[in-house]
Protein backbone atom coordinates (compact mmCIF):
# COMPACT_ATOMS: atom_id res chain seq x y z
CA UNK A 1 0.00 0.00 0.00
CA UNK A 2 1.44 3.63 -0.46
CA UNK A 3 2.38 4.53 2.75
CA UNK A 4 2.31 8.20 4.57
CA UNK A 5 5.79 9.26 4.46
CA UNK A 6 4.97 12.30 6.48
CA UNK A 7 1.51 14.05 8.46
CA UNK A 8 0.64 15.98 5.87
CA UNK A 9 1.61 13.38 2.88
CA UNK A 10 -1.90 12.65 1.10
CA UNK A 11 -0.59 11.47 -2.83
CA UNK A 12 3.09 9.52 -3.02
CA UNK A 13 5.06 8.82 -6.96
CA UNK A 14 5.87 5.91 -8.04
CA UNK A 15 9.13 6.81 -8.99
CA UNK A 16 10.44 3.04 -10.39
CA UNK A 17 9.56 -0.55 -9.46
CA UNK A 18 12.52 -2.71 -8.88
CA UNK A 19 10.95 -5.90 -10.20
CA UNK A 20 8.43 -6.71 -12.49
CA UNK A 21 5.39 -9.03 -12.37
CA UNK A 22 6.03 -12.85 -11.64
CA UNK A 23 9.44 -11.76 -10.35
CA UNK A 24 10.64 -13.32 -6.97
CA UNK A 25 10.81 -11.19 -3.87
CA UNK A 26 12.51 -11.74 -0.59
CA UNK A 27 10.59 -10.34 2.85
CA UNK A 28 12.20 -6.77 3.40
CA UNK A 29 13.55 -6.73 -0.15
CA UNK A 30 13.64 -3.03 -1.95
CA UNK A 31 10.55 -3.19 -4.28
CA UNK A 32 9.78 0.20 -5.30
CA UNK A 33 10.20 3.68 -4.89
CA UNK A 34 8.34 6.23 -3.89
CA UNK A 35 8.67 10.20 -4.02
CA UNK A 36 6.78 11.58 -0.84
CA UNK A 37 5.96 15.73 -0.23
CA UNK A 38 9.84 15.92 0.36
CA UNK A 39 11.82 12.80 0.65
CA UNK A 40 12.10 9.79 -1.44
CA UNK A 41 11.72 6.30 0.31
CA UNK A 42 12.53 2.85 -0.44
CA UNK A 43 9.05 0.58 0.29
CA UNK A 44 10.46 -2.86 1.02
CA UNK A 45 8.51 -5.92 0.51
CA UNK A 46 5.90 -7.23 3.18
CA UNK A 47 6.56 -10.69 2.17
CA UNK A 48 8.18 -13.60 0.45
CA UNK A 49 6.62 -14.29 -2.42
CA UNK A 50 6.41 -13.23 -6.35
CA UNK A 51 5.08 -10.41 -7.23
CA UNK A 52 1.53 -10.77 -8.79
CA UNK A 53 0.42 -7.84 -10.26
CA UNK A 54 1.38 -3.80 -10.28
CA UNK A 55 -1.19 -1.95 -9.93
CA UNK A 56 0.26 1.10 -10.12
CA UNK A 57 2.50 2.48 -13.04
CA UNK A 58 5.51 4.96 -12.77
CA UNK A 59 4.88 8.14 -12.87
CA UNK A 60 1.42 8.06 -11.33
CA UNK A 61 0.04 9.75 -8.40
CA UNK A 62 -1.62 7.54 -5.86
CA UNK A 63 -3.55 8.56 -2.85
CA UNK A 64 -1.80 6.99 0.55
CA UNK A 65 -3.40 4.07 1.37
CA UNK A 66 -4.02 2.64 -1.43
CA UNK A 67 -2.79 -0.46 -2.94
CA UNK A 68 0.03 0.00 -5.59
CA UNK A 69 0.89 -3.83 -5.90
CA UNK A 70 -0.03 -7.54 -4.79
CA UNK A 71 2.39 -10.28 -3.86
CA UNK A 72 1.78 -13.87 -3.04
CA UNK A 73 2.55 -17.09 -3.98
CA UNK A 74 2.75 -18.42 -7.44
CA UNK A 75 -0.56 -20.75 -7.45
CA UNK A 76 -2.42 -18.42 -5.06
CA UNK A 77 -5.89 -17.55 -5.98
CA UNK A 78 -6.27 -13.90 -5.41
CA UNK A 79 -8.82 -11.61 -7.51
CA UNK A 80 -6.92 -8.97 -8.91
CA UNK A 81 -9.87 -7.37 -10.20
CA UNK A 82 -11.48 -6.54 -7.16
CA UNK A 83 -7.99 -4.82 -5.54
CA UNK A 84 -7.54 -2.93 -8.73
CA UNK A 85 -11.19 -1.82 -8.73
CA UNK A 86 -10.00 -0.08 -5.64
CA UNK A 87 -7.20 1.55 -6.53
CA UNK A 88 -7.56 5.27 -7.49
CA UNK A 89 -4.64 6.04 -10.23
CA UNK A 90 -4.20 9.97 -11.05
CA UNK A 91 -3.04 10.75 -14.28
CA UNK A 92 0.65 10.43 -15.12
CA UNK A 93 2.55 13.68 -13.82
CA UNK A 94 3.76 14.27 -18.05
CA UNK A 95 -0.22 15.05 -18.70
CA UNK A 96 -0.71 17.14 -15.87
CA UNK A 97 -0.83 21.06 -16.81
CA UNK A 98 2.92 22.07 -14.47
CA UNK A 99 4.71 18.04 -14.51
CA UNK A 100 7.39 18.04 -11.68
CA UNK A 101 9.57 15.44 -13.14
CA UNK A 102 9.84 13.61 -16.67
CA UNK A 103 9.20 10.00 -17.15
CA UNK A 104 12.81 10.42 -18.74
CA UNK A 105 14.29 12.15 -15.30
CA UNK A 106 13.17 9.44 -13.08
CA UNK A 107 14.69 7.04 -14.94
CA UNK A 108 17.45 8.89 -14.50
CA UNK A 109 17.36 8.61 -11.11
CA UNK A 110 19.63 7.07 -8.77
CA UNK A 111 18.87 4.35 -6.82
CA UNK A 112 19.79 5.30 -3.01
CA UNK A 113 18.39 4.86 0.20
CA UNK A 114 16.41 8.25 2.19
CA UNK A 115 19.62 8.05 4.45
CA UNK A 116 22.36 8.27 1.77
CA UNK A 117 20.39 11.17 -0.21
CA UNK A 118 20.34 12.86 2.88
CA UNK A 119 23.75 12.97 3.50
CA UNK A 120 25.30 12.96 0.17
CA UNK A 121 22.98 16.41 0.19
CA UNK A 122 24.37 17.74 3.49
CA UNK A 123 27.81 16.92 2.26
CA UNK A 124 27.19 18.52 -1.30
CA UNK A 125 28.45 15.25 -3.08
CA UNK A 126 26.36 13.97 -6.30
CA UNK A 127 25.09 10.56 -5.93
CA UNK A 128 26.44 9.66 -9.73
CA UNK A 129 29.85 10.06 -9.10
CA UNK A 130 28.91 7.63 -6.18
CA UNK A 131 28.87 3.31 -6.55
CA UNK A 132 26.77 2.07 -4.68
CA UNK A 133 27.02 -1.30 -2.75
CA UNK A 134 23.59 -2.62 -1.80
CA UNK A 135 21.46 -4.74 -4.37
CA UNK A 136 21.54 -4.16 -7.58
CA UNK A 137 23.85 -1.21 -7.05
CA UNK A 138 21.60 1.18 -4.36
CA UNK A 139 23.48 3.54 -3.13
CA UNK A 140 23.83 3.16 1.15
CA UNK A 141 25.09 5.70 4.06
CA UNK A 142 28.30 3.99 4.00
CA UNK A 143 29.05 4.40 0.01
CA UNK A 144 28.34 7.92 0.81
CA UNK A 145 30.60 8.56 3.60
CA UNK A 146 33.34 6.38 2.42
CA UNK A 147 33.20 8.32 -1.14
CA UNK A 148 33.00 11.82 1.15
CA UNK A 149 36.11 10.61 2.91
CA UNK A 150 38.50 9.41 -0.28
CA UNK A 151 37.22 12.41 -1.88
CA UNK A 152 37.31 15.57 1.29
CA UNK A 153 40.26 13.72 3.59
CA UNK A 154 44.12 12.36 2.95
CA UNK A 155 44.97 10.38 5.54
CA UNK A 156 48.26 10.76 6.99
CA UNK A 157 49.00 7.93 8.83
CA UNK A 158 46.79 5.10 10.70
CA UNK A 159 47.74 4.35 14.22
CA UNK A 160 45.94 0.78 15.84
CA UNK A 161 44.35 1.50 18.39
CA UNK A 162 45.60 -0.58 20.73
CA UNK A 163 47.93 -1.75 24.15
CA UNK A 164 47.84 1.63 26.29
CA UNK A 165 45.95 4.22 24.33
CA UNK A 166 43.57 1.54 24.03
CA UNK A 167 42.87 1.08 27.53
CA UNK A 168 43.31 4.93 28.23
CA UNK A 169 40.11 4.90 25.47
CA UNK A 170 38.35 2.33 27.12
CA UNK A 171 38.28 3.82 30.58
CA UNK A 172 37.58 7.34 29.37
CA UNK A 173 34.60 6.19 27.46
CA UNK A 174 33.45 3.77 30.44
CA UNK A 175 33.37 7.29 32.34
CA UNK A 176 31.93 9.60 30.18
CA UNK A 177 29.15 6.76 29.75
CA UNK A 178 28.80 5.88 33.54
CA UNK A 179 29.09 8.70 35.50
CA UNK A 180 27.26 11.57 35.92
CA UNK A 181 29.63 14.39 36.10
CA UNK A 182 29.30 17.94 37.36
CA UNK A 183 32.38 20.39 37.21
CA UNK A 184 32.99 22.96 39.34
CA UNK A 185 35.60 25.63 38.97
CA UNK A 186 37.62 28.28 41.67
CA UNK A 187 39.94 30.75 40.79
CA UNK A 188 42.91 30.87 43.66
CA UNK A 189 45.33 33.21 44.66
CA UNK A 190 48.00 31.50 43.86
CA UNK A 191 50.91 34.18 45.77
CA UNK A 192 51.59 32.14 48.59
CA UNK A 193 52.51 29.36 46.49
CA UNK A 194 54.80 31.17 44.78
CA UNK A 195 56.41 32.39 47.58
CA UNK A 196 56.77 29.02 48.74
CA UNK A 197 58.32 27.73 45.65
CA UNK A 198 60.82 30.84 45.70
CA UNK A 199 62.08 29.84 49.41
CA UNK A 200 63.28 26.73 48.18
CA UNK A 201 65.63 27.49 45.37
CA UNK A 202 67.98 24.52 46.30
CA UNK A 203 65.21 22.24 46.22
CA UNK A 204 62.38 23.21 44.08
CA UNK A 205 58.50 22.03 45.13
CA UNK A 206 56.28 22.31 41.76
CA UNK A 207 52.96 23.55 41.45
CA UNK A 208 51.74 19.89 41.60
CA UNK A 209 53.81 18.67 44.51
CA UNK A 210 51.62 21.43 46.86
CA UNK A 211 48.82 20.41 45.15
CA UNK A 212 49.10 16.77 45.33
CA UNK A 213 50.07 17.20 49.61
CA UNK A 214 46.67 20.06 49.47
CA UNK A 215 44.18 18.14 48.02
CA UNK A 216 45.10 15.41 50.44
CA UNK A 217 44.89 17.44 53.54
CA UNK A 218 41.39 18.49 52.13
CA UNK A 219 40.11 15.24 51.58
CA UNK A 220 40.46 14.55 55.35
CA UNK A 221 38.35 17.11 55.96
CA UNK A 222 35.96 16.18 53.21
CA UNK A 223 36.11 12.68 53.08
CA UNK A 224 33.02 12.20 50.69
CA UNK A 225 35.43 13.17 48.43
CA UNK A 226 37.96 9.95 48.88
CA UNK A 227 35.05 6.93 47.76
CA UNK A 228 33.76 5.65 45.27
CA UNK A 229 30.58 3.99 44.51
CA UNK A 230 30.38 -0.60 44.79
CA UNK A 231 26.59 -1.22 43.80
CA UNK A 232 24.49 -0.23 46.30
CA UNK A 233 27.34 0.98 48.66
CA UNK A 234 29.30 3.98 48.94
CA UNK A 235 32.53 3.00 50.20
CA UNK A 236 34.53 6.15 51.84
CA UNK A 237 38.16 5.21 52.16
CA UNK A 238 40.57 6.18 55.02
CA UNK A 239 43.61 5.81 53.03
CA UNK A 240 44.08 9.46 51.23
CA UNK A 241 45.98 7.52 47.74
CA UNK A 242 46.23 10.91 45.70
CA UNK A 243 47.23 10.09 41.64
CA UNK A 244 48.54 12.31 39.26
CA UNK A 245 48.23 12.41 35.51
CA UNK A 246 51.18 12.09 33.69
CA UNK A 247 51.54 12.07 29.56
CA UNK A 248 54.04 9.50 28.74
CA UNK A 249 55.63 8.65 25.41
CA UNK A 250 53.28 5.46 25.15
CA UNK A 251 50.41 7.08 26.64
CA UNK A 252 48.46 8.64 29.59
CA UNK A 253 49.34 6.60 32.95
CA UNK A 254 48.40 7.45 36.33
CA UNK A 255 50.86 7.24 39.43
CA UNK A 256 49.78 7.23 43.00
CA UNK A 257 51.26 8.81 45.69
CA UNK A 258 49.76 6.49 48.50
CA UNK A 259 49.02 8.01 52.06
CA UNK A 260 49.70 11.39 50.83
CA UNK A 261 47.90 12.67 53.96
CA UNK A 262 51.09 11.40 55.98
CA UNK A 263 53.75 12.30 54.06
CA UNK A 264 55.61 15.47 54.31
CA UNK A 265 55.43 18.35 51.57
CA UNK A 266 59.05 17.46 50.69
CA UNK A 267 58.52 13.51 50.98
CA UNK A 268 55.58 13.88 48.72
CA UNK A 269 57.55 15.65 46.12
CA UNK A 270 60.29 13.35 46.57
CA UNK A 271 57.66 10.42 45.85
CA UNK A 272 56.08 12.22 43.11
CA UNK A 273 59.33 12.55 41.12
CA UNK A 274 59.94 9.10 41.30
CA UNK A 275 56.89 7.97 40.12
CA UNK A 276 56.70 10.69 37.37
CA UNK A 277 60.73 9.43 35.65
CA UNK A 278 59.50 5.64 36.40
CA UNK A 279 56.34 6.50 34.28
CA UNK A 280 58.25 8.38 31.45
CA UNK A 281 60.70 5.63 30.53
CA UNK A 282 58.06 2.59 31.32
CA UNK A 283 59.77 1.32 34.91
CA UNK A 284 56.65 2.24 36.80
CA UNK A 285 54.90 -1.02 38.45
CA UNK A 286 50.83 -1.60 38.81
CA UNK A 287 51.54 -1.41 42.56
CA UNK A 288 52.47 2.38 41.73
CA UNK A 289 49.65 3.15 39.37
CA UNK A 290 46.92 1.10 41.68
CA UNK A 291 44.60 2.08 44.93
CA UNK A 292 44.13 5.51 43.95
CA UNK A 293 41.23 7.29 45.34
CA UNK A 294 41.54 10.60 43.95
CA UNK A 295 43.30 12.18 40.75
CA UNK A 296 44.65 15.38 39.58
CA UNK A 297 45.83 16.68 35.82
CA UNK A 298 47.49 19.44 35.22
CA UNK A 299 47.69 21.13 32.16
CA UNK A 300 48.62 24.65 32.93
CA UNK A 301 52.30 23.93 31.24
CA UNK A 302 50.82 23.72 28.18
CA UNK A 303 49.04 27.41 28.90
CA UNK A 304 45.09 25.72 29.43
CA UNK A 305 43.41 28.08 31.38
CA UNK A 306 40.98 25.42 32.54
CA UNK A 307 39.26 22.87 31.64
CA UNK A 308 36.50 19.95 32.29
CA UNK A 309 38.80 16.82 33.13
CA UNK A 310 36.67 13.09 33.26
CA UNK A 311 36.56 11.32 36.65
CA UNK A 312 38.97 8.34 36.72
CA UNK A 313 37.01 5.23 37.63
CA UNK A 314 35.61 4.17 39.96
CA UNK A 315 37.53 6.96 41.70
CA UNK A 316 34.57 9.69 42.39
CA UNK A 317 36.40 12.50 41.28
CA UNK A 318 39.35 14.23 39.87
CA UNK A 319 41.20 18.19 40.08
CA UNK A 320 41.81 20.05 36.84
CA UNK A 321 44.81 22.58 37.27
CA UNK A 322 44.82 25.19 34.92
CA UNK A 323 48.17 27.67 33.76
CA UNK A 324 49.50 30.19 36.63
CA UNK A 325 49.31 33.67 35.53
CA UNK A 326 48.84 37.31 36.46
CA UNK A 327 45.42 38.70 36.65
CA UNK A 328 44.36 42.21 37.49
CA UNK A 329 42.49 41.97 40.91
CA UNK A 330 40.55 44.83 43.18
CA UNK A 331 42.67 45.09 46.14
CA UNK A 332 42.31 48.54 49.12
CA UNK A 333 40.46 50.19 46.59
CA UNK A 334 42.81 49.70 43.73
CA UNK A 335 43.70 47.77 40.76
CA UNK A 336 46.67 45.37 41.74
CA UNK A 337 48.26 42.71 39.72
CA UNK A 338 47.97 39.16 41.21
CA UNK A 339 49.20 35.51 40.15
CA UNK A 340 45.95 33.44 40.03
CA UNK A 341 44.86 29.85 38.75
CA UNK A 342 41.82 27.89 38.12
CA UNK A 343 41.01 24.90 39.59
CA UNK A 344 38.18 22.49 37.74
CA UNK A 345 36.64 19.73 40.48
CA UNK A 346 34.65 16.94 38.67
CA UNK A 347 32.64 14.30 40.56
CA UNK A 348 30.63 11.68 40.34
CA UNK A 349 27.18 13.60 41.26
CA UNK A 350 25.42 10.10 42.14
CA UNK A 351 28.11 10.16 44.97
CA UNK A 352 28.29 14.13 46.05
CA UNK A 353 26.02 16.89 45.86
CA UNK A 354 26.92 20.20 44.52
CA UNK A 355 27.39 21.72 48.01
CA UNK A 356 30.09 19.17 49.57
CA UNK A 357 31.88 19.40 46.20
CA UNK A 358 32.46 23.44 46.71
CA UNK A 359 33.17 22.74 49.99
CA UNK A 360 35.95 20.73 49.27
CA UNK A 361 37.20 23.55 46.53
CA UNK A 362 36.78 26.04 49.45
CA UNK A 363 38.44 24.19 51.96
CA UNK A 364 41.32 23.74 49.61
CA UNK A 365 41.76 27.33 48.01
CA UNK A 366 41.55 28.56 51.79
CA UNK A 367 44.57 26.45 52.43
CA UNK A 368 46.34 27.51 49.54
CA UNK A 369 46.18 31.27 49.96
CA UNK A 370 46.53 31.23 53.46
CA UNK A 371 50.12 32.86 55.05
CA UNK A 372 52.64 30.11 55.85
CA UNK A 373 51.44 27.75 53.36
CA UNK A 374 54.61 25.55 54.03
CA UNK A 375 53.94 25.23 57.74
CA UNK A 376 50.06 24.46 57.05
CA UNK A 377 51.34 21.80 54.15
CA UNK A 378 53.69 19.77 57.11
Amino acid sequence: MMPKLSLTMEVGTIVKWYKKEGDRLEKDEPLVEILGEKVTYDLESPASGVLRKILAAEGTDIPINSVIALVGDPDEEIAIEKYAAKTEVEKPREMMPQPLETSRELEERVRASPLARRIAEELCIDLKDVQGSGPGGRITERDVREFAEKRMVKIRESIPLSGMRKTVAERMSLSAKSVPRITLMMEVDASEIQKLQQSKPSSQVSLTDILVKGCAMALETNPMLNSRLEGDWIRIFEDVNVGVAVATPQGLVVPVVHNANKKTLSEVSATLQTLIEKARDGSISKEEMSRGTFTITNLGMYGVDSFTPLVNPPECAILGVGKLAEKPTIEGGKIVSKPKITLSLSFDHRIVDGVPAAQFLGCLKDMLERPQLEERLR
